[in-house]
């Protein structure tokens, strides 16, 4: 039965002009998750990413520890995390998010608005949350028997698969949303009886390495 190895991205440049983007630090934290994934004895990983660049890159520098020079990722949007920037300053009524906001600034006002979001009636997070299960069942169906998967993609994406399996309310998929650490890895087992949660945010492998215990 194949293991799902979510990897959340790296750092990416909060408060530059181009927040998806891998920070030195973002991509230090990849290549630690690919080598705890190398560690964990990851069989013939298929790889899979969102279509953000920092999702992206955070893969292929995971697979780079496996020795695997441009991988071949399934790509898939629906791991995409949700705009985050957006959802905040459309809550504050304000066209962005100004560069001088701080990252503890924008996560108290993420909070807000997203509480809002999934609990609004527009259906909206209905159809983000329904469409991370799907990404996730139909990537498990891609990888073949004697395989294992590894994805990399968001933290907005990992609390909601969590939520899908285990059946949350709003306050706690905020609270699993804001506890997830950069690279950090949840792990699903895809079996007969359906798709399992294993771990969340297990982000051992960033602990000792000064700098490397990030959220944003």
């Amino acid at each position: 039965m194949p293991v799902i190895h979510l990897v959340r991205h790296g750092q990416a440049s909060f408060g530059s002009d181009d927040y998806d983007v891998l920070s030195p630090t973002g991509q230090q934290q990849a290549a630690l998750a690919g080598k705890e994934l190398v560690r964990r004895g990851v069989r013939t990983p298929v790889f899979g990413s969102g279509t953000l660049a920092r999702q992206r890159d955070t893969a292929t520098i995971v697979a780079d520890e496996f020795e695997i020079s441009a991988p071949e990722l399934i790509i898939d949007s629906r791991w995409d995390e949700f705009d985050a920037h957006a959802l905040v300053a459309r809550s504050l009524g304000i066209p962005e998010i100004p560069h001088e906001m701080t990252s503890a600034e924008f996560q108290v006002h993420l909070d807000k608005a997203f509480i809002a979001w999934i609990e609004g009636t527009d259906g909206s997070w209905a159809t983000f949350s329904t469409g991370v299960i799907g990404a996730l069942t139909d990537f498990a169906a891609q990888v073949p028997k004697g395989s294992d998967g590894i994805v990399a993609t968001s933290a907005g994406v990992t609390a909601a698969v969590v939520a899908g399996l285990l059946g949350t309310d709003a306050a706690r998929v905020i609270l699993l949303n804001k506890v997830s650490i950069n690279a950090s890895i949840t792990t699903v087992l895809s079996g007969g009886s359906g798709l399992t949660l294993l771990t969340f945010n297990d982000h051992a492998h960033v602990l000792g390495h000064e700098g490397m215990l990030t959220t944003r």
